[in-house]
């Protein structure tokens, strides 16, 4: 058989590397017990790739190879450092005869990354440290991206991460799945991360692409992963919540590569089969004792999704959901949505009345979206002037290329 041209086998590694080398790399961090050690290996296997695959050609599983491949590196590396043995006897996975290659128990690999997770969300580490962990180290996210999500500075947010993994090096923490009766220790912090995650590929913090499907497939492929090792509300709120949003990824960008609201949206576009799934697990999640945030967000999602047009979106059905969610979070982000509801119920005035609430107690002023809804009601109200004052701080707030067009497209419009 002919080997592929070099230009597609290049291709194929780096989709490969978008797609797979997190899920890789927690596999190595499982043979190898250390971060570092796998970070290496991983970058090793795929350097040797790209070297090897355009003349031999692509082995009939890729990601096992890189596994194999990435854990032989290091081995090596640590051999020549006289560590191999020291590390061996601490984490008995490491073996020099050990090959993960097509017969390997793949539902093991499958929830390394799951695994990872776990370990990163444990609770020795504080919230902040578990949170920035595993967005950098599980889902692959820049230091740059992760601080963006944590509203922070980049050296502040690696420190944090550096500290993180000495904390589980130094305690010893095991790499795995807890036994049952202590998930829900760390259960938020894990739903917490893949949210983030998904949010992150739903709509990406800065640069020229608005949506990163491979965040948004990784995040919703864990919670799927979760629902099948447990049956909490929560997880299937979760789930239900992100295959909502994620039905309308396809509606979101015009045919002039414009970013478009959800009235706006050719909603025949929208994945009916990830909404009917979505339907099913949020009316389970809401028929739970205990109504988690992710359900009533996952509820409130569903609305929205399963109107047949935007007009007759059931506005008072989602204020009174709001409203119930206020009571159990009572964030500035839920207020935040909750003004939209109101405006919608009850007219702008009242909306900006809640809004601007939230402008003089400072609450996100640094979010853009705070100051776009603002904006928004202000113009509804015929005010103009200070409708295009408050779309210019908002775009002050976004680095996303795809937001800054369309706020520039509304103020342009005011004008």
């Amino acid at each position: 058989m002919p080997l592929p041209p070099v230009s597609g086998v290049t291709a194929f590694i780096e989709k490969l590397y978008r797609e797979q080398s997190r899920r890789i790399l927690a596999t190595l961090i499982r043979l190898l017990g250390s971060f570092e050690l796998a970070e290496e290996a991983l970058h090793d296997a795929f350097s040797v790739a790209i070297k090897q695959w355009p003349t031999q050609g692509i082995p009939e599983n890729p990601r096992a190879w890189l596994i194999s491949t990435g854990r032989f590196k290091a081995i090596d590396k640590l051999r020549r450092q006289e560590r191999f043995k020291q590390l061996a006897q601490e984490h008995a996975e490491i073996s020099e005869h050990a090959i993960v290659d097509g017969n390997e128990n793949l539902d093991y690999i499958e929830d390394d990354s799951l695994r990872l997770i776990f370990t990163c969300c444990h609770p020795a580490l504080s919230t902040e440290a578990r949170v920035a962990l595993t967005l950098r180290e599980v889902c692959g996210l820049t230091t740059e991206e992760v601080a963006s999500a944590f509203l922070t500075k980049p050296t502040t947010l690696a420190q944090r991460i550096v500290r993180a993994k000495r904390k589980i090096k130094n305690a010893n923490i095991p790499y795995e799945i807890p036994q049952s009766e202590d998930i829900p220790k760390r259960l938020n912090t894990v739903l917490q991360v893949i949210y983030l995650v998904f949010n992150e590929g739903y709509s990406a913090s800065a640069g020229e692409q608005l949506q990163r499907s491979e965040l948004t497939n990784e995040a919703i492929r864990l919670a799927r992963l979760l629902c099948s090792l447990m049956d909490e509300p929560e997880v299937h709120g979760l789930l239900a919540l992100m295959l909502f949003q994620a039905s309308r990824q396809q509606a979101r960008i015009g045919a002039g590569g414009e970013l478009l609201r959800l009235h706006e949206q050719d909603r025949s576009l929208w994945n009916q089969a990830m909404i009917t799934e979505a339907d099913v697990l949020v009316k389970a999640a809401l028929s739970a004792k205990h109504i988690g945030v992710y359900s009533l967000q996952a509820a409130i999602a569903g609305v929205h999704a399963t109107a047949t047009t935007s007009a007759e979106t059931d506005w008072r059905e989602i204020l009174g959901l709001y409203n119930l969610l206020l009571q159990i979070n009572n964030s500035p982000v839920v207020t935040l949505n909750r003004a939209v509801a109101v405006g919608h119920v009850f007219g702008p005035e009242a909306a900006l009345n809640e809004i601007e609430q939230l402008i003089v107690k400072e609450h996100l002023k640094d979010y853009y979206l705070l100051h776009s809804t603002h904006a928004y009601f202000l113009q509804e109200l015929g005010d103009t002037k200070s409708a295009a004052a408050s779309y210019q701080r908002a775009l002050s707030f976004t680095e996303q290329q795809h937001e800054r067009d369309f706020l520039e497209r509304c103020i342009r419009e005011l004008n």
